[in-house]
């Protein structure tokens, strides 16, 4: 990493000694997150998070330790895009309307660093607006009030495993004109849902990322021995070890229960 900053300051350099080291400097803002948010929102990605924020990335799937910081990478990403690229628009889902705008809180902060005046779009509650036209806009977490949107930039789901099903469906079309990023980040919450389906089966199209909290360098040991023993095994297993693991009060395991289905065999007609 040293080598690579060295690198791209001898670069900055020569332009510099050519008159032309803002529109440089510019450019490589655009084309490189990671340097942006080192940069200009004066924030230093741990080696995990680097490896989510640097990209690019068109599907992405975060399962993530609690406490790891996916809200404030994410709002990182939602900052960056809505920065480098005019009019674009970046949609942020949870599975609240409190919590889009605790993300939008943490975005906010980002925008100040940049010395833009944070307000609002006007027309969304939860919303941030560039001068350059570009927007950042929190969802409730009801499917009946997010449809209207259309050519998303970038989409972000936080909290993903407590998002709806019937949410999820309702606000992907909202990426076919602009054929939009999108990312699901969250802590796995059992074997259901639409993140643990596109993790578990969603197969080349997506790229995953997995951080447990023994490997955050933020959690201590200590911390994590006393969570086992006051939380007990599964919970522990699925909070910090990013497991889904499955309904200890179900009868039947969703594994016994996928096999009992087979495709040859047709169903009965009465």
């Amino acid at each position: 990493m040293r080598q690579w900053c060295a690198h791209w300051r001898s670069e900055l350099r020569q332009f510099e000694e050519n008159g032309e080291l803002q529109t440089a400097v510019e450019a490589l803002y655009r084309m490189d997150a990671l340097w942006f948010a080192r940069e200009r929102l004066v924030f230093e990605p741990d080696l995990q998070q680097q490896a989510v924020i640097s990209g690019p990335i068109r599907r992405g799937l975060l399962n993530c330790t609690r406490q790891w910081g996916k809200s404030t990478i994410a709002a990182a990403m939602a900052v960056h895009r809505a920065w480098a690229t005019s009019d674009s628009l970046v949609i942020v889902a949870s599975p609240s309307a409190r919590q889009s705008g605790e993300f939008l809180r943490k975005a906010s902060g980002f925008v100040r660093r940049l010395g833009i005046r944070v307000r609002g779009d006007g027309d969304n509650e939860i919303s941030l607006l560039f001068p350059n036209g570009s927007r950042v806009v929190g969802l409730p977490g009801s499917e009946k009030t997010v449809r209207g949107f259309s050519g998303v930039s970038l989409m972000l789901i936080d909290e993903a495993a407590r998002v709806s099903d019937e949410l999820y469906r309702s606000i992907r079309p909202f990426l076919a004109v602009a054929d939009g990023d999108l990312w699901l980040m969250s802590t796995p919450f059992g074997k259901r849902g639409f993140f643990y389906e596109e993790w578990e089966h969603g197969g080349a199209r997506w790229t995953r990322f997995k951080i447990t909290a023994p490997e955050c360098p933020r959690i201590s040991r200590d911390f994590l021995e006393e969570e086992r023993a006051s939380m007990g095994d599964l919970w522990f297993r699925q909070e910090y070890l990013c497991e889904f693991v499955g309904e200890d009060q179900a009868l039947f395991s969703r594994e016994l229960i996928e096999r009992a289905f087979s495709p040859h065999v047709r169903p009965l007609m009465f």
